[in-house]
C-alpha cells in the first residue's frame, strides 16, 4: 500500500514553478522521470524532485491538467507545513507567470516591492520605439 499523496494545484506551467521553488530557496532538479523515494523503499515517479535531509522526496507530477504535489506526507521535513508550502508556493508561481507572460509580451520589470502582508506590487513597463 503506498503511503504517497497526490494533492491538486492550479500550477500549469512548469517554468513558473521551477522559479517559484527557486525564489522559496528549494533545491530541485526536473528534466526526467524521478523515482521520489518514500517509506519502506516504496517509489513512485514525478517529473519534478525535491530531496529531503530524511531520505524521503517530495515532487511534482503533471496529471494531464496540473502538476500535483506529491510525497509521503507523514514524513514531510519542510520549514513549512504543506498547507503554508502551497500557499506560498502558490504566490510565488502567480508572480513569475505574470513575470513570464509580460516578458514575452516586451514589457520589463520596472520595480518589484512587497508589502507587510506579503502582497507584491510589480511595475512593468514597455518602450515603444
Amino acid at each position: 500500500m503506498s503511503h504517497f499523496s497526490q494533492i491538486k494545484t492550479q500550477i500549469r506551467s512548469l517554468e513558473p514553478l521551477q522559479a517559484a521553488l527557486s525564489e522559496l530557496g528549494l533545491d530541485w532538479k526536473s528534466g526526467g522521470n524521478y523515482d521520489l523515494r518514500g517509506h519502506n523503499g516504496e517509489s513512485t515517479v514525478a517529473d519534478l524532485a525535491i530531496a529531503q535531509e530524511n531520505g524521503y522526496d517530495i515532487g511534482f507530477r503533471w496529471n494531464g491538467i496540473e502538476y500535483e504535489l506529491v510525497a509521503d506526507l507523514q514524513f514531510w521535513k519542510q520549514p513549512w507545513t504543506v498547507e503554508s508550502f502551497l500557499n506560498k508556493l502558490s504566490h510565488q508561481y502567480a508572480v513569475q507567470t505574470v513575470m513570464s507572460e509580460s516578458q514575452k509580451q516586451g514589457f520589463a520589470l520596472a520595480e518589484q516591492t512587497k508589502a507587510e502582508d506579503g502582497s507584491v506590487r510589480l511595475v512593468l513597463q514597455r518602450w515603444n520605439g
